[in-house]
């Protein structure tokens, strides 16, 4: 599929990713409501407002409490103050929506284009533009961040721990607008490749795909078995120690390069220590069998395909983690039903970068064992 017959369902399923969101962060004046309260209940109402203020126009209303409100000013200058903090949070939404676009009509334009939703594809294209949502909405709200600190009246304060707070703040809801996006960007592309030339599969031998699915592999697993661990991820944030701005890079460190977290089972009781490492073994079965398939999936085995290939197929092994963290979770009859959901969507930032070392490293292996590209320019 050329780029200009995936244009179409790319900027399709950007503008609606963006909508819904958008939409989303339009709710949160419902929730403040008294009787959403007494609807939902106070912990599932609280719940859906921290999903959703991350995506909302409105101004939390304690942003100013560390600004001009809290100086002692006069009234008049205060007013003023707040009005410039108002307008620079407005301006972080608004770059926070253009980059999500942006994110994630870059993101369909590559991913249609390697991964064309014909011919036994559709499920794996679906899935990939699926995964890749959360991806682009991570990576607009680490480009908006530093507006919407400064917007807070004390960006300077603790800088690298506030935009790691911001930067895991995306949240479930990014996870279910991406998948409505995915399946209209899927249809649309679908009509789309009508009367385009059939694509065949690429050839890649097994035992080469196999190696390059265990090199990827090993890729995650630095991350999601050593780095996790709980003795190391205590490591990493406290033995860097910056300076001025750059000071407690560890909260920031361990986002970007953890994917779990776990320890041994002294303190837990074995079953449920096995059951919770087999979440864990549940991503290194997904990404392997992912990264098993996708050079035969793919209409050429490029690096920048195997880099956005690999780091959907990390996500989307981090999805299935969390559906069944959610399945042994037994705390919604007291935290609310939208407990469950709190953590879909977490550990992407630590997917992007590993998912991209991932997908080089199989790229290499395939390389290595004698996998050459021999696709032609999909039309």
């Amino acid at each position: 599929m050329t780029y200009r017959r995936a244009a179409i369902p790319a900027l399709t399923g950007s503008l609606l990713i963006t909508l819904l969101l958008w939409w989303a962060g339009a709710s949160t004046q419902a929730l403040r409501l008294r009787g959403t309260t007494n609807v939902f209940g106070p912990q599932t109402a609280g719940e859906l407002l921290r999903w959703l203020t991350p995506w909302s126009y409105d101004a939390p209303p304690a942003l100013l409490s560390g600004g001009a409100a809290a100086t002692g000013t006069s009234a008049d200058a205060a007013l003023s103050a707040a009005a410039r903090y108002s307008d620079l949070y407005g301006t972080a939404m608004q770059i926070r929506f253009v980059a999500l676009f942006v994110f994630f009509l870059a993101g369909a334009l590559l991913l249609l284009r390697g991964i064309p939703p014909v011919r036994g594809r559709t499920p794996a294209a679906l899935l990939a533009l699926w995964a890749w949502g959360p991806v682009a909405g991570t990576l607009a709200v680490t480009v908006s961040a530093p507006w919407l600190i400064a917007s807070r009246g004390h960006g300077s304060f603790r800088i690298l721990p506030q935009l790691a707070g911001v930067i895991a703040s995306s949240g479930p809801v990014t996870v279910f607008a991406a998948l409505p996006a995915a399946v209209v960007t899927v249809l649309v592309a679908r009509a789309t490749a009508k009367g385009a030339d059939p694509l065949p599969r690429t050839p890649v031998p097994p035992h080469a795909a196999r190696l390059a699915a265990s090199a990827g592999t090993a890729v995650i697993a630095l991350s999601l078995v050593v780095l996790s661990y709980v003795s190391v991820a205590a490591w990493i944030q406290t033995s860097f120690n910056g300076r001025g701005l750059l000071s407690e890079p560890g909260d920031l460190l361990r986002q970007w390069l953890l994917l779990g977290g776990w320890t041994g089972p002294s303190t837990t009781p074995l079953g449920h220590w096995l059951l919770y490492r087999a979440a864990d073994a549940l991503v290194l079965a997904v990404v392997w069998w992912a990264l098993r398939l996708l050079p035969a999936l793919l209409t050429r085995t490029t690096a920048p395909l195997m880099a956005a290939g690999a780091v959907c197929a990390t996500v989307l092994g981090l999805l299935a983690s969390q559906i069944l963290h959610m399945a042994l979770d037994g705390t919604a009859a007291v935290w609310g039903p939208a407990h469950l959901f709190s953590g879909l969507g977490g550990g992407v930032p630590a997917a992007l970068t590993f998912g991209v070392a991932a997908g080089a490293a199989a790229l290499v292996t395939l390389r290595l064992a004698g996998h050459r590209d021999t696709g032609g320019s999909p039309r």
